[in-house]
């Protein structure tokens, strides 16, 4: 589920999306299934330090994890949207599951190597990828809507319980039982969460006449990313923060080996840390946020994150690593969650989840590509350096993105559904396309300019509603009268478009036809595309 913090609406208490049995149930389930993965995460990590000494094949585990997610969140929003998501995530945990017993089977035969560890590991992060925008888009099926942040909060609260506990856990299963054991572990976390979702009777989806393809939503995600600015701030604050951060997690395992001396007991105590870092930074960040706002939490994630990788490059004693890596898991959820946070507050329904899943691959590809860079870095300038030109690199690219503000998330995205029905000679194919839309203005020669500075401002909500063309135009007999006109790629795709305009996209709709003069309400018209070499269609 997702890992964003929210604070709860009046009226709704911070635990209280546990009276639904639904959501207990499968929240339970989750917390346990995440314990797993960081069983075996923390094994598979500490593993291939057995297996080979080079930073590099250390980095790649990491990387391994992240890169699928990187490739296939957006391919993974999309089939969230338009497949049934129990059965989605039903398949996934079953090819998860299948991921821990190849792991579990080639440790009890002792045949493990670092090809087989990088390529399962790549094998889970695949499931991972496909789980990920399923599970965020569940949530408000499984509590009402007053409940929903809070609902939001507590995922984010059991996946740091998860954390706290399943990296501890992990490495104490492997030091005393072995990595098969750890495996095996997970295995059956796996089957907790199967059963759960088996005994959730979900509701069948009711998409109607116009739900969408996979090309067709493919498309439309993408659209709606490159149109919207806000989107592109959040993405790119993401990118550079988690590009520069990676290194710790990259470079943890040979951290706790080579500077620390540690064990692979003492490896999952410092995650552990992390987590329990985590959950308490969970708890206080509501107050925080409430405070300092999202720019200023960015800017203390960046100053501890730096901070605590300054301190484990001097080789610290083992007890104040401790002590940091809970500092350190405070800063990661803070930045985490508020990057998160402030993105879903951006979007609206119809979209969350593709453009969700763009923001899991800008995460996870910065992940990935840090990882192996840092690892890159750490073999040529050695691990102690590594660690201080990646603090040195955040500060810097903090101060420099701290005059980049992140979007303050208050646009109302409900539905306005406030767009009259289109007026047909007669019913039109819903693949039938493309189609133009022109909307005629009249508008007076003292309101020409501020009328075409609102209207700028219009094209962005066309373009991110489903328009991939827009542009504006003036009658050369007639200079009051001015012609609006977008493309859409077909008659299904502008139906879409009505229900997509939000109360926040209609409140611009009404400024700009404040501008427009006369007794009569801007003319709309609406073209569709002719095939000249086709057979003339016929009213029917």
């Amino acid at each position: 589920m997702t890992e964003t913090v929210a604070k709860p609406q009046h009226g709704s208490g911070s635990f209280a999306p546990f009276r639904h049995i639904v959501f207990s149930v499968l929240w339970t389930a989750t917390v346990l299934g995440n314990t797993g993965s960081f069983m075996r995460d923390v094994a598979s990590s500490w593993l291939v330090t057995d297996l080979s000494a080079a930073p590099a094949d250390v980095a790649l585990i990491q990387a391994a994890g992240s890169l699928p997610i990187f490739l296939l969140a957006i391919p993974a929003g999309v089939l969230a949207d338009i497949l049934d998501k129990r059965k989605l995530l039903i398949a996934m945990q079953l090819l998860l599951a299948s991921v821990s017993l190849s792991l579990m089977a080639l440790a009890h035969f002792s045949a493990l190597t670092v090809e087989a560890l990088i390529g399962l590991t790549f094998l889970g992060g695949v499931g991972a990828a496909l789980v990920a925008p399923a599970w965020q888009a569940i949530v408000p099926e499984l509590v009402p809507k007053k409940d929903l942040k809070s609902a939001i909060a507590l995922n984010s609260l059991g996946i740091n319980i998860a954390r706290s506990i399943g990296p501890a856990a992990g490495g104490l299963i492997l030091g005393a039982l072995g990595a098969a054991v750890t495996y095996g572990a997970d295995v059956a976390s796996y089957i907790i969460v199967i059963a759960a979702l088996l005994w959730w009777k979900r509701p069948k989806d009711d998409t109607g006449e116009l739900s969408e393809n996979f090309a067709g939503a493919f498309r439309a995600g993408l659209r709606y990313a490159r149109a919207s600015r806000e989107l592109h701030i959040v993405l790119l604050r993401a990118a550079i923060f988690f590009a520069f951060a990676s290194a710790i997690w990259a470079l943890l395992p040979l951290v706790a080996r080579n500077l620390l001396q540690g064990t692979s007991s003492f490896y999952g105590v410092l995650l552990g840390a992390v987590g329990v870092g985590a959950i308490g930074g969970a708890l206080v960040l509501p107050r925080l946020r409430e405070r300092l706002g999202s720019d200023a939490l960015i800017m203390m994630s960046v100053i501890v994150t730096a901070g605590v990788m300054a301190v484990l490059a001097l080789s610290p004693p083992k007890w104040l690593a401790i002590l940091i890596l809970l500092l350190l898991g405070a800063a990661w959820i803070a930045a985490l969650t508020t990057l998160n946070g402030v993105a879903q507050s951006i979007l609206p329904n119809w979209v969350r989840g593709r453009a969700l899943a763009i923001y899991l691959m800008v995460f996870n590809g910065a992940m990935a590509g840090g990882s192996i860079g840092w690892g890159l870095v750490a073999e040529a300038t050695g691990l102690a350096s590594a660690l201080l030109i990646s603090a040195a690199g955040l500060i810097v690219a903090g101060v420099v993105m701290h005059r980049v503000k992140l979007p303050r998330g208050e646009a109302d995205l409900v539905a306005s559904n406030h767009w009259p029905e289109p007026l047909l000679a007669a019913p039109v194919e819903h693949d039938r396309g493309p189609v133009l839309i022109l909307i005629e203005y009249r508008v007076a020669a003292e309101n020409r300019g501020v009328f075409l500075h609102a209207l700028a401002g219009l094209s962005t909500e066309r373009q991110r509603d489903g328009a991939y063309s827009w542009g504006v135009t003036e009658d050369a007999a007639d200079p009051e009268l001015i012609v609006e006109w977008f493309f859409v790629e077909s008659w299904a795709e502008h139906l879409r478009q009505h229900a997509r305009v939000s109360k926040s996209d209609a409140d611009i709709q009404s400024k700009v036809i404040g501008y427009h003069v006369g007794t009569e309400k801007p003319v709309v018209r609406h073209f569709l595309g002719l095939n000249p070499k086709a057979p003339a269609r016929r009213h029917r």
